[in-house]
């Protein structure tokens, strides 16, 4: 490499570097975007969510968020528990590409979860979506989300049967599926120890700390 040639490549080098960090900015301020647009918010507590700026990390100021640093609009956390929130789980949640956590527990939220939660939340280590309306299977892919320490989908409507692949989550801490409308063996975890009271209100689970599955 000749010494003519080592500004140049030091100064590509550093624009890669900059688009990289404005792409992420710029997909994360889309993300809040999506999601703001796809919720009802009938006590508008959303309203400070004001994308009318050019600050910077001015996303970061908005009610429930954290980022990673208050000066890069990278979304680190998004907590909007007990809000009043309605709708369906914002598939525009993907392009918070550094998201990892999701607390959206005790709102008004409905509907299925999507079936490739991995692929849009792939970082998630905590998610939290209890005492909301979703139903349906709980997704197998869940189990893709490795990072997770947290999982908390009680007091909802699921339906069916816990995906046994869940139990590979070796990094898990705490699991409740309590209060929904579950049924059959419950997953084998290596990881944590899940209480009865974690399963409670769901009659047709069995195994683990529960009765022996027939």
């Amino acid at each position: 490499m000749t010494t003519t040639n080592k500004p140049m490549i030091i100064t590509c080098l550093l624009m890669l570097i900059h688009l990289t960090f404005s792409d992420g900015a710029d997909t994360d301020v889309a993300c809040l975007k999506a999601f703001k647009t796809s919720i009802q918010d009938p006590k508008n507590y959303l309203s400070s969510w004001d994308f009318n700026t050019n600050t910077t990390g001015y996303i970061c100021r908005f009610i429930g968020i954290q980022c990673w640093h208050p000066d890069e609009n990278r979304v680190l956390n998004i907590n909007l528990s007990d809000l009043g929130l309605v709708g369906m789980l914002p598939v525009g949640l993907a392009k918070c590409t550094s998201l990892t956590g999701l607390d959206l527990s005790g709102n008004r939220l409905f509907g299925h979860l999507p079936s490739n939660i991995s692929k849009m939340l792939p970082f998630l280590t905590n998610l939290d979506l209890s005492s909301n309306n979703f139903s349906g299977q709980i997704p197998r892919d869940l189990a893709n989300c490795s990072f997770l320490n947290i999982l908390k989908l009680d007091n909802n409507r699921f339906s069916g049967r816990i995906p046994v692949e869940l139990g590979r989550l070796s990094r898990l801490k705490e699991f409740n599926v309590a209060n929904n409308s579950l049924y059959g063996q419950v997953p084998v975890f290596k990881s944590v120890n899940v209480s009865a009271e974690s399963y409670a209100g769901n009659p047709g689970l069995c195994g683990g700390p529960l009765p022996r599955c027939r």
